[in-house]
């Protein structure tokens, strides 16, 4: 059989290990083999290739170097970093939020992990596990592009030198320039030299070449010249509109803190492409991280409206109407999430919670067991500590203590559990052992204003105003309708006034 002919079916059919292989084989035999070496940069890079729509994490290093300036004290609604300043839905003493301080949303997305904390201290402090919202550095493990023998054209040396790129050359070579460009931006994460050759292959064409401009804005936006990489998706757009610059221009306004700016853009792309799901959806983000959670299920329901199969949506309506008291409502959504093949200890574990408040105790204990039989390490503690709340909705606090306990032998940074275990201390009246526990979940979790209020409340009682006057701000700072901590500082600046 012909090689090429077989190598381009092993591309086809991505065997992308066996495609790499034979072009291997023929490229040590003549170096020169324009086809071969098409097809193995294709295959190189299909094999790491992400998605740049969805994946937007800022890490360590972009936030210390960031020079754009952003309000302090934004207006309700125009900042991610403040998303509790907006209304529209359920309050944190309901539901709870993220590390970055918006609403617990019902998916993992890229990027919900990282969000936008409000500043470097908090960003540093925050536990350094896999599956908190710690901001990763730039060098994470999603760029990290280790050499191997299949990368080789021949014994001593890579398959593509970049420092000895000529890349003028490749310019007038539209067919040559698209695959390496790709190459260079996901396979070797050089951005500087896939960058100079999207700006010579544009100068090349004329600036005529719609793709060229949305690759030097993907370039502009990865090395975080956030204007720039503006420019060259609004003049892409000027040329032709296409759902993916649509996203990619959006992004960038999530980046720079403007959703409103945002939002514009993604109900632009929707008057060209009515219906399409990925720009709702983009909206329904938007509005779910400014705690416009109304207006986010609205969207969210337009989208199941043209694609009833789009499993973030699904998942996000559920999620809302749990945390709305409505879990019969919830438990529908979660079940059709499983009738459509979604098989994870998540699922069973938002089954398991809807069931408990449905009062369909039967299915609840079957939906938790299920979820610690699919558990990995990093899931064992969410499933326990959720196990501790149905205890103590039943009244068992032995149990729930236990519970708890295992949360933290699964992960020893679960703020959560900390504090559920600091109240059942103070209910046994230990209180020097509940005070370490509420200090440890506010150490752990900046994001929670339970420890701070519940030390607050204890420091009060042992005649520590001082301390209890600090710890009742912090909380305020966190949530800041909270009226019990309200009525506190109030009690304690009577107090104050009194000696």
């Amino acid at each position: 059989m012909d090689p090429l002919f077989l190598a381009n079916s092993y591309f086809r059919r991505r065997r992308f290990d066996d495609c790499v292989e034979l072009c291997n084989k023929v490229l040590q035999k003549n170096p020169y083999e324009q086809a071969f070496w098409y097809l193995k940069a294709r295959a190189l890079t299909e094999q790491v290739y992400v998605d740049e729509v969805d994946y937007d994490e800022e890490g360590i290093a972009e936030m210390l170097m960031d020079d754009n300036a952003i309000a302090k004290v934004a207006r309700p609604g125009t900042s991610f970093n403040k998303p509790t300043t907006s209304s529209g839905g359920p309050s944190p003493s309901v539901r709870p939020t993220t590390q970055s301080g918006r609403p617990l949303s019902g998916f993992l997305r890229p990027g919900t992990q990282g969000g936008r904390p409000g500043t470097m201290e908090q960003a540093i402090r925050t536990p350094r596990t896999a599956h908190t919202a710690r901001p990763v550095t730039s060098a994470s493990g999603r760029y990290v592009r280790l050499g191997t023998a299949s990368m080789l054209s021949q014994p001593d040396g890579p398959f593509i030198n970049v420092a000895r790129l000529n890349l003028s050359k490749y310019a007038s070579r539209p067919n040559l320039s698209k695959v390496l460009f790709e190459y260079l931006f996901h396979h070797e994460n050089d951005i500087r030299s896939a960058l100079e050759l999207a700006a010579l292959t544009t100068e090349a064409c004329q600036f005529k070449d719609w793709w060229w401009k949305v690759q030097l804005g993907k370039c502009y936006y990865r090395l975080g010249l956030l204007r720039e990489a503006e420019k060259q998706f609004k003049s892409a757009l000027n040329m032709i509109d296409m759902v993916d610059t649509f996203l990619y221009l959006a992004k960038v306004y999530v980046r720079l803190d403007q959703p409103q700016k945002a939002l514009e853009v993604f109900n632009k792309g929707i008057e060209v492409f009515p219906g399409e799901s990925t720009l709702l959806t983009g909206i329904a983000r938007i509005y779910e991280g400014i705690n416009d959670l109304t207006s986010a299920v609205k969207y969210y329901k337009s989208v199941l409206h043209h694609d009833n199969t789009h499993v973030e949506a699904i998942a996000c309506i559920a999620t809302n109407h749990f945390y709305s008291d409505q879990p019969e409502i919830a438990l529908r959504f979660f079940r059709r999430l499983l009738q459509m093949g979604v098989y994870n200890t998540q699922l069973f574990n938002n089954l398991g919670l809807c069931c408990f408040y449905a009062q369909q105790y039967d299915m609840t204990l079957n939906c938790f067991e299920r979820a610690l039989q699919l558990a990995s390490d990093e899931e064992m503690d969410d499933v326990w500590y959720n196990l501790g709340h149905v205890a103590l909705g039943i009244g068992d606090m032995t149990v729930a203590y236990q519970c708890f306990k295992l949360s933290l032998t699964s992960n020893n940074n679960h703020a959560e559990s900390y504090n559920n275990l600091g109240v059942l201390e103070l209910r046994k009246a230990n209180n020097e052992q509940a005070r370490a526990f509420f200090q440890s979940a506010a150490s752990l979790g900046s994001h929670m204003y339970e420890p701070h209020y519940n030390f607050s409340v204890l420091a009060e009682k042992s005649g520590d105003l001082h301390s209890s006057y600090v710890s009742v701000n912090k909380a305020l700072t966190s949530f800041t309708d909270h009226i019990e901590s309200r009525n506190l500082l109030s009690q304690l600046k009577e107090h104050f006034a009194a000696l």
